[in-house]
């Protein structure tokens, strides 16, 4: 592999094979490939684009840098959601138990706080003791008692992913929707998850602001999705304004624990009901929308 030639043809507008993209991740990842050689490939790929096959390719290339982990030993179909985050948006930790409880084993990999949006981690750290790591046996393991698992990424689940954003960070090509699209899939389709629920948000309080740009990113999340043959539903919510009443870790830990006792902020528990239809049907727990927003609606009561 000549990296140089690579970065050439990325500059010139030209079109990476899978071989390709699969050797200079795995050169990147091994170290062989210095930061600097990877940023020019970062910057020419944002400023001339990425096709679906190399961003496919870049997504398996990603997945296949670590552990896939198997969670064929839990029964039943395992259901995950993921948000692309905004202001006082908490519904992760209301609607993985929630699923939970009807049944529908949730192994979540979740993340920290991305620009000015929070993240899952960062909250239920905020509980004093509360781990978010732990290994794939002990991950395993917890999925198998209690139906729920939620963890933050670690060293052995898409390496390339933890390098490369740390890379986009630094070279300003974070928001290029292939990066994210292979970011985000990689590590969901490691964590061995059988379907997957997105809430891609919009407006002012979220990570993509503009409509369409959160559109084109949830239609090429769920392509590659089912090019991996995971069912993938997409989900647009706006996010102008918070969600609940509650902003900041701790609060908004307090604020999910009261819902899941029952108590009901309308804008939050909407978003929630919604998403945790979607997860019921592709859990094999109903056929309907409308079905399975009762049978959630039920739990939570």
């Amino acid at each position: 592999m000549n990296v140089v030639e690579l970065i050439r043809t990325k500059r010139d507008g030209g079109h990476l094979d899978s071989a390709q993209i699969h050797a200079l991740i795995e050169s990147y990842t091994a170290g062989d490939v210095p930061d600097y050689q990877m940023s020019a490939f970062l910057m020419a790929s944002f400023l001339n684009g990425m096709s679906d096959d190399e961003a496919v390719a870049l997504t398996d290339a990603m997945l296949a840098s670590g552990e896939r982990i198997d969670l064929s030993s839990v029964p039943g179909i395992k259901v995950d959601k993921h948000s692309t985050g905004g202001v006082g948006d908490k519904v992760s930790l209301i609607l993985a138990p929630l699923v939970a409880s009807c049944g529908i084993p949730v192994p979540m990999i979740s993340g920290r706080g991305l620009g000015h949006t929070g993240g899952t981690l960062d909250k239920l750290e905020s509980i004093p003791g509360f781990s978010t790591d732990m290994d794939s046996k002990a991950y395993r393991e917890q999925l198998e008692r209690i139906g729920i698992v939620m963890i933050g990424q670690t060293e052995d689940i898409a390496p390339a992913d933890r390098k490369l954003y740390a890379l986009r960070d630094v070279t300003g090509t974070v928001e290029f929707i292939p990066f994210i699209t292979a970011s985000i899939m990689s590590k969901k389709l490691a964590e061995g998850c059988d379907a997957l629920v997105l809430d891609v948000k919009f407006g002012s309080g979220a990570f993509k602001s503009e409509e369409a740009s959160a559109i084109t990113l949830a239609e090429k999340l769920v392509a590659i999705g089912e090019r991996f043959g995971k069912k993938t539903v997409a989900w647009m919510t706006d996010m102008s304004s918070p969600l609940g009443h509650a902003i900041g870790n701790w609060p908004e830990m307090e604020e999910s624990i009261a819902c899941l006792r029952g108590k009901d902020v309308p804008d939050l528990m909407e978003v929630t009901l919604m998403l945790a239809a979607e997860m019921i049907v592709l859990g094999g727990k109903s056929e309907t929308i409308k079905s399975a927003t009762e049978i959630a609606q039920r739990a939570i009561s």
